[in-house]
């Protein structure tokens, strides 16, 4: 079996890439296992001083978590590990700064690898978007909060009522990403914007991150009552007829009949 990520040094870069271009680079145990394991040897070493992340292939950056995987019962989460949470990522803080080379569509888990990450460059045809309420659910991975805190509160309301995807663009104007570049070119993009942070002393770039996120021993407090809620209300609404129409709607390929109960 094929790892569910790639890893390549660049200097004192590493770049992972999520590695099932088959399934449009979504999230199974594999990619959790082989993404968190990466991010947890970046920390411990000292000659990585930043950390890229990007998708295979050149349509799908990460496609969310894999719905196959789920209706198998399959846990996607690190087995060891599950505190990092969501590819082995969302929740699993490093002080390295983290950039996300978007190399194309970025819905759901996507857009949350995205929203977790300390930079984000994207090419030109990449969107960004949290659809999961029209499949009766929330983005679960940190996105509700997250997007709530990185955009300005009336276009994160629009993105998280809506579902609506956003363009890179578009996703430039509002601040939640960096840079948009010609399609093809982004990981050269994310690896020119670490040299401008690795030529800096590695130190103090680290504390400069713990600071900014009130980070303690590998914690941001802040982010835990947001946590806390996405889990109460996730484990709510999974309970819910609507949560199961959703899903089904979807793969019958037709239009969900809402009943909000």
């Amino acid at each position: 079996m094929q790892p569910g990520a790639l890893t390549e040094r660049k200097g004192n870069v590493l770049i992972i890439t999520i590695n099932r271009p088959e399934a449009r680079n979504a999230v199974n145990a594999a990619v959790s296992i082989a993404v968190g394991d990466a991010l947890d040897e970046a920390q411990k070493d000292p000659e990585i001083r930043a950390v890229i992340i990007t998708g295979a292939g050149d349509k799908s950056f990460c496609a969310g978590a894999d719905l196959k995987a789920i209706s198998r019962g399959e846990n996607l989460y690190h087995p060891d590990h599950g505190e990092w949470g969501f590819a082995g990522y969302v929740r699993h803080f490093i002080d390295k700064p983290t950039i996300a080379a978007v190399n194309g569509t970025a819905l759901g888990g996507g857009t949350e690898l995205a929203l977790a990450s300390d930079l984000v460059v994207a090419e030109e045809r990449a969107k960004f978007g949290l659809p999961e309420v029209k499949r009766g659910l929330i983005a679960g991975a940190g996105g509700v909060f997250r997007i709530a805190e990185q955009l300005p509160r009336k276009v994160a309301m629009e993105l998280l009522f809506t579902g609506d995807p956003m363009s890179a663009a578009d996703a430039l104007k509002w601040g939640l990403i960096n840079q948009v570049v010609p399609d093809g070119t982004v990981v050269e993009a994310a690896l020119a914007l670490a040299e401008r942070i690795t030529v800096n002393a590695p130190l103090a770039v680290q504390a400069s991150k713990r600071v900014a996120y009130g980070a303690d021993d590998g914690v941001v407090p802040g982010d835990e009552p947001g946590w806390m809620r996405t889990g109460r209300e996730f484990g709510t609404l999974l309970r819910t007829e609507d949560a199961k129409e959703g899903p089904l709607a979807f793969a019958e390929k037709r239009t969900p009949v809402w009943k909000a109960r």
